[in-house]
């Protein structure tokens, strides 16, 4: 049954992050671990997701802003490796809260309620008509590479908070989604830098590469036919679907769930 279920989760989530820049993590490894131990859904989640963001950089990568990558990936890069170092001291740390969810255990962490919070709270604020019209000013990409690449390096979403930036920049649908993807391919070498692969070489053994395989090749059939799709798609509409995820994050986040 999984080798049908978690492809076809990386399929819809891949198809659906392309426009939004982020997920694919957030939404299937709850999925794999339905099926694997956590520590092993980790490791293969990590595994399609940095595949994928690979491929879509192949993909996209031309269309990207060079300048936004400057100014918002350097930051990004440095603050990714306090919080990846930051990491190893919060995982020490006990739950919040503890109960049964869908045959496992989900856990309401410091970091996941911090960041769901902090997710909610800009999604909120998209609503007031004031903010709506703020657009953030190059000089304000360091401060949201900071941001984002703090996350990223903590927890593996700095997807949310640079859509946040991004959205606000000025930069027209095509040039979202690929700088979008150079940035998050950019923090997630410098997490997987200081990760190390010795966290996860015990439980390799364990790994299903076949099906690790099988939903890689999944998740790039996904980003290509978000590709098709974003020539039909506005960036108003783009703006809607990144909310909408961003709402089912945070409260997942927050639940304990994700």
């Amino acid at each position: 049954m999984d080798i049908f279920i978690i492809p076809l989760a990386a399929l819809l989530a891949s198809t659906l992050t392309l426009f939004s820049g982020f997920g694919l993590g957030t939404l299937l490894m709850p999925v794999v671990a339905v099926f694997f131990p956590v520590e092993v859904a980790i490791g293969m989640t990590a595994l399609v997701h940095f595949a994928n963001n690979l491929f879509k950089l192949a993909l996209l990568g031309r269309q990207a802003d060079v300048g936004v990558i400057a100014r918002f990936g350097i930051p990004a890069v440095a603050a990714a490796l306090l919080g990846a170092v930051l990491l190893g001291w919060l995982a020490t740390q006990a739950p919040l809260l503890e109960y049964p969810f869908a045959g496992g255990l989900a856990q309401v962490t410091p970091v996941k309620l911090m960041i769901g919070t902090l997710i909610l709270v800009f999604v909120l604020l998209e609503f007031l008509p004031a903010f709506k019209q703020l657009r953030f000013g190059q000089e304000l990409l360091p401060l949201g590479g900071l941001v984002s690449g703090f996350f990223g390096g903590l927890s593996g979403h700095q997807g949310a908070f640079r859509s946040m930036f991004l959205l606000k920049s000025g930069l027209d649908k095509e040039a979202f989604i690929a700088t979008g993807v150079v940035l998050a391919v950019l923090v997630d070498m410098t997490r997987l830098v200081v990760y190390g692969w010795e966290s996860s070489s015990m439980t390799a053994k364990n790994i299903d590469w076949v099906l690790v395989g099988i939903t890689t090749l999944a998740a790039f059939t996904g980003a290509f036919v978000g590709k098709r799709l974003m020539k039909k798609m506005t960036i108003h509409s783009i703006q809607m679907a990144v909310s909408a995820l961003l709402v089912v994050v945070a409260l997942g986040l927050m639940a304990g769930v994700l």
